[in-house]
């Protein structure tokens, strides 16, 4: 089974490109964790949990729903994460978490997709996302053919730097700049209630129409890269950024089986 988690598509699609190509089952964490939903999920042997990169490591909601669910069945797991630039030591707690669960520790694999944390960064253009997301292609087929012949990833080089950034910096990052206080929206906000229904915290709820966030957020960009009016803003920061979603650069998400090399 694949499990993801994804905030504006990039885990989503390569989520939908690794089960397509395995033929394997997906189950979106999104819903599980809104819905507070840790009960036993079925996988089969094998486990593949694909999500975004926060500060390093994947998202703490993540690794706090792993760590409360059962996988009935499961004796391998594989972690990919998609990633602006790069995961640091992120394997180095990919495989505490196993082990927490008493799986085998399988890899990780890095899979560099369109930048979409405006709250600090550019996004890219479309036609710029495009080319990134094309370029990913060789990366997420190599873990493809690992994980279908039962095969670890290739161990990553990460060095003290990389110690530090899933370490250290992780651990500064969450109580210094993930708030939802910034997040606001202007004049143009049509009171839709999309940035509700997209959050997987239940973070934001309507008052006069309008969307009020509380303080459970994990900054996974949802609410404002989803907005149809582009009417969110965080603070100043997001002023004139392109918002990000993979499902506005017109790719096909599903992938099919590849063939073996």
């Amino acid at each position: 089974m694949v499990v993801y988690f994804s905030g504006t598509g990039n885990s989503k699609y390569v989520a939908e490109r690794i089960a397509g190509s395995l033929q394997e089952k997906l189950l979106c964490m999104n819903e599980q964790i809104k819905s507070g939903d840790t009960g036993t999920v079925k996988t089969g042997e094998n486990l593949v949990v694909v999500v975004p990169t926060y500060a390093w490591r994947i998202p703490r909601v993540v690794s706090d729903w792993i760590g409360q669910t059962e996988f009935v069945g499961a004796k391998n797991v594989w972690y990919v994460m998609s990633c602006g630039s790069g995961i640091g030591g992120a394997d180095i707690y990919n495989r505490k978490l196993s082990e927490k669960k008493g799986l085998k520790h399988m890899g990780t694999a890095q899979i560099i997709m369109p930048e979409n944390y405006i709250a600090m960064f550019n996004a890219p253009d479309v036609e710029k996302a495009k080319k990134i997301v094309v370029a990913a292609g060789p990366a997420i087929a190599k873990a493809v053919l690992a994980i279908k012949h039962g095969e670890h990833l290739p161990e990553r080089k990460y060095g003290l730097g990389g110690r530090m950034e899933s370490g250290l910096v992780n651990s500064v990052f969450y109580p210094v700049f993930v708030k939802a206080k910034a997040f606001h929206t202007d004049q143009t906000c049509t009171g839709c209630g999309k940035c509700v229904k997209v959050c997987p915290l239940n973070n934001v709820t309507m008052k006069d129409k309008k969307p009020v966030w509380g303080s459970h957020c994990t900054h996974c960009m949802a609410c404002i890269c989803h907005c149809p009016a582009e009417a969110i803003e965080y603070g100043r920061k997001s002023v004139g950024k392109p918002r990000y979603c993979f499902e506005n650069l017109g790719i096909e998400e599903k992938g099919t089986l590849l063939k073996d090399q």
